[in-house]
């Protein structure tokens, strides 16, 4: 069974940091790309970050780069979005995904295989 459990969501203002962090079990985490989509009422899904370690792929939306990181940790099956300078347009639900072959340098894009339950993030003037 495929599990995620994702933490590190919470308030912040504006300026702020935040470090989610999606612990994965249930799939082969080495081969598969892990990263975080975002969803904000009103507002399409959106690709926020992934990195692939079996090809060292990372990538970042326009909108974060530059202020997100992501990274993993294999043998904990882990992954981190460490977020810098947060804004309040980052206010969303950020969701934990999983999938084989749709992280690339150009894009995190749906449909993908796996999905978390997600952590809100909010961001105050």
């Amino acid at each position: 069974e495929v599990q995620f459990v994702e933490s590190g969501g919470g308030v912040v203002q504006a300026g702020g940091s935040l470090r989610l962090s999606c612990a994965a079990s249930g799939f082969p985490f080495d081969d598969y790309a892990v990263g975080w989509f975002r969803q904000a009422p009103g507002k399409k899904r959106e690709g926020v970050s992934c990195i692939n370690s079996s090809d060292g792929t990372v990538y970042y939306a326009d909108s974060v780069k530059g202020r997100f990181t992501i990274s993993s940790a294999n043998d904990d099956k882990t992954v981190f979005l460490l977020m810098n300078s947060l804004k309040p347009e980052d206010t969303a639900h950020y969701y934990c995904a999983a999938d084989w072959g749709r992280c690339s340098a150009y894009g995190w894009r749906e449909p993908v295989e796996y999905w978390g339950q997600g952590t809100q993030v909010t961001v105050s003037l």
